[in-house]
């Protein structure tokens, strides 16, 4: 399939498909203290990625993860790309950072799925 430039800037990045999974502390503030602190893990798809893993969800039938980030996801835009917190807890103790550190890691396999499909959809080379 060829791409036009507006796809391709899509893509974010230079040569291939580009996202992102994020680690966020988030410390809420109330008045003059700290009131909470908040583990949360976010994912920012690129919007070509996004459009063909969508127009393409029968592939993905089994795949709970990608089906909850498809179905969950917000577009922000061309900038920001289909948005999706994958997990978000109060930071009590040292095993809310354990749980989010595994949804990491669960996202990050998610989205090189994505990408990998999308890749060879695409014949880009790796």
């Amino acid at each position: 399939m060829k791409l036009t430039q507006e796809q391709f800037d899509q893509l974010w990045g230079e040569q291939g498909p580009y996202s992102e999974a994020k680690l966020i502390t988030e410390t809420r503030i109330l008045d003059d203290q700290v009131s909470r602190v908040f583990v949360v893990v976010e994912v920012a798809i690129n919007p070509l990625t996004y459009e063909i893993i969508s127009k393409n969800m029968k592939q993905f039938a089994d795949d709970e993860m990608i089906n909850q980030l498809i179905a969950h996801s917000e577009n922000r835009g061309q900038h920001f790309g289909y948005v999706s917190m994958a997990f978000m807890r109060e930071y009590v103790n040292e095993s809310v950072m354990k749980e989010a550190q595994k949804a990491l890691e669960y996202s990050k396999a998610t989205i090189i799925k994505m990408h990998r499909f999308v890749m060879d959809l695409l014949d880009i080379k790796r």
